[in-house]
């Protein structure tokens, strides 16, 4: 009698340490992360499209009450970007270039993010159909993904060690193909940051204090407060003398609804549909540009229609006019970094590319990639294409002399 009690005993041990229910798992995943005041993550993450695979170092900081700090360096060209947001505030700095755009946007809770531990906890809470596997090192979270500007994206894997603490996600396509991949080195859930680790002031005064030559000199006496308050002033406002003289309309290029012409939608300055800002002024931040980038994407039935390269006060700009069926204005200019930071508010969001991370509206996408400044602007093509249009001029195998 004693050994059949002690059977069932063992018995009902057994039972009561079988597999982990899928909703335990999901609620001590998500508990975790929510419960967490502040974190730092580091990592890698790699981009891929239908050629190649670009990999960045990963940085990634967060502290309750909506603060946040991502930096990305390109490990194929050292080119660094922070995506920094406190409050309401977000800006992706550049500090090559001393550039900066300031966005009102609400990102990062508008679109998924692979990098950022809080998105994960949501995409799961989005998905009533999440699934949960138990592996020997830990457990497999598939759920749908949010890519607004990118509709490829279908779905990730989130991989978590034993402890319910992620170690990578996968993002796929429809194809079942991995386009992000994330990897993180370490995850410190209780990184102990504070408000002050978020402000921008901090950081512009070290991009002015490594300020050398004449042009610091000359600039010592701007002050942030000042460019950030101009630009706030002149939001909503048409830079005419710019687009007058450096965005004239290319001879040729016809009534398409990409001309240049400062009465269209497709210019470069702010417009009522919420197109990113052309910087003015931007013609004396340009270096002579003896190359011109083609995109290796182009939609169906559209072609380019024109090319001119307009003469600046220091170096020059080349314009491209695509028409056909899909109508695209595309402007390179030489980057050029700045004495002091300059802060360009934008109405759209950041938006991660392969090799950078630019800036894009309902009709224009502004970002620079190897030296070189781009500005797309169109009414006709979605966001999904004008992120293809900039991949596709990463890779600088398709160029034309100028001289």
């Amino acid at each position: 009698m004693k050994k059949i009690i002690v059977l069932l005993c063992l018995g009902l041990a057994l039972c009561g340490c079988g597999k982990e229910s899928k909703e335990d798992t999901l609620k001590d995943f998500q508990n975790k992360m929510t419960s967490a005041k502040s974190y730092k993550v580091t990592g890698n993450m790699e981009i891929s499209n239908d050629e190649e695979t670009f990999t960045y170092s990963l940085e990634s900081y967060y502290l309750k009450d909506d603060y946040y700090k991502v930096v990305l360096v390109n490990q194929t060209n050292n080119h660094e970007q922070i995506i920094l947001k406190s409050n309401d505030d977000i800006y992706v700095i550049t500090p090559s270039l001393n550039k900066s755009f300031k966005f009102q946007s609400d990102w990062p809770g508008n679109s998924s993010q692979a990098y950022l531990l809080g998105s994960l906890v949501t995409d799961i809470a989005n998905d009533k159909d999440v699934d949960v596997s138990e592996v020997d090192d830990g457990y497999i979270i598939k759920t749908k993904v949010n890519y607004p500007n990118n509709e490829e994206l279908k779905y990730e894997k989130i991989y978590l060690d034993k402890n319910k603490v992620p170690e990578k996600v996968e993002v796929y396509n429809e194809n079942d193909i991995v386009k992000i991949k994330v990897t993180f080195g370490k995850v410190d859930l209780k990184a102990g940051l504070k408000e002050t680790d978020f402000k921008l002031e901090d950081y512009l005064k070290e991009e002015e204090n490594n300020c050398e030559g004449t042009d610091c000199k000359e600039n010592s006496n701007s002050t942030t407060d000042n460019k950030t308050d101009n630009k706030e002033e002149n939001k909503g406002t048409t830079n005419n003398d710019e687009s007058d003289n450096a965005l004239k309309k290319p001879n040729g290029s016809g009534n398409s609804n990409t001309s240049t012409d400062s009465n269209t939608n497709t210019n470069t300055n702010a417009s009522d549909d919420g197109a990113l800002q052309k910087p003015k002024g931007s013609s004396n931040t340009t270096a002579n540009i003896d190359t011109v980038i083609y995109p290796l994407y182009i939609p169906s039935n559209t072609y380019l229609t024109h090319s001119e390269t307009i003469d600046l006060d220091e170096g020059n700009r080349v314009i491209l006019t695509f028409g056909g069926e899909k109508n695209f204005v595309l402007i390179e200019e030489k980057a050029k970094a700045k004495s002091t930071m300059e802060i360009i508010p934008v109405y759209g969001e950041p938006l991660v590319l392969s090799e950078t991370v630019g800036a894009i509206s309902a009709n224009s996408l502004s970002f620079d990639v190897n030296d070189i400044s781009y500005y797309l602007a169109s009414t006709e093509l979605s966001k999904a294409e004008m992120q293809l249009i900039a991949n596709s001029l990463g890779n600088a195998t398709l160029v034309a002399g100028i001289k």
